[in-house]
């Protein structure tokens, strides 16, 4: 009897403990920072904790920054070791698109990305491709008390494979406005949010993290000047580190 693969979003298995970082693109030394501080052996091409703790990125590695070879060199390496997990974001979704030969406007920090993988080996942008293109739109962790997804996932999506999860995972839900700072206003699905699963997401740049529902979102716009943000899972433990600079204006 052909035994049926696991759907590619469970890892129910995992069960941590977990540091879940928000969105890094392409900030390498914040990076390595936060990782560091939160006790992370880091090496050129991966990391690891003493103390047997696992990275959960909620996607957005890449564009806007100044090292997106550097971020993906450190993450992919550590995803290969089992020291880290990675969702894909909507960011990660444009690169693949371009790295492809498809028609995408490179914009909004894609064109960063490209021009320094354009002075890596093809190797090595094959290796990004590759990488980028396996990430799943959300994760299904700790027995399913913990789920990850790039701009947060309502419940009845939660381990469901379909188009619209996708989008949502990826995307959100847009209200076609813009907040004061121009960033996109997106439909505020945590403040119903009744789900058992603590939901960690990123996507739109906050100035602190605030719990809605058991939902929190973990960007804090490091790219924008602001800070690159964990939470320690299950221990509920914020820890950050600002920003060098502000590496892009919106």
């Amino acid at each position: 009897m052909e035994i049926a693969d696991p759907r590619p979003n469970d890892l129910r298995h995992e069960t941590g403990p977990f540091d879940v970082i928000g969105d890094v693109h392409g900030c390498h030394t914040e990076l390595v920072h936060l990782l560091r501080d939160l006790g992370y052996r880091v090496e050129p091409d991966g990391a690891h904790h003493p103390d047997g703790r696992t990275a959960l990125f909620v996607g957005d590695l890449v564009d806007r920054g100044p090292d997106t070879p550097a971020v993906l060199r450190l993450v992919m390496g550590m995803v290969k070791a089992g020291t880290a997990f990675s969702v894909r974001g909507n960011h990660e979704e444009k690169l693949v698109k371009a790295l492809k030969g498809r028609d995408v406007e490179a914009n909004h920090g894609l064109e960063r990305s490209l021009a320094q993988l354009a002075g890596e080996t093809p190797g090595f942008r094959r290796e990004v491709l590759d990488f980028c293109d396996s990430l799943v739109p959300h994760y299904v962790l700790d027995g399913g008390r913990l789920v990850i997804a790039h701009a947060g996932l309502p419940e009845r999506y939660h381990g469901v494979e379909s188009a619209r999860m996708r989008s949502l995972a990826l995307w959100g839900v847009g209200t076609g406005e813009l907040d004061a700072r121009g960033f996109p206003v997106r439909h505020p699905w945590a403040d119903d949010y009744q789900g058992a699963a603590t939901v960690l997401y990123g996507h739109t740049p906050i100035e602190d993290p605030q719990w809605v529902n058991g939902t929190l979102c973990l960007d804090t716009g490091c790219v924008f000047g602001g800070r690159l943000t964990a939470l320690r899972y299950p221990e509920r433990e914020l820890v950050s580190v600002p920003a060098r600079r502000t590496w892009y204006e919106q």
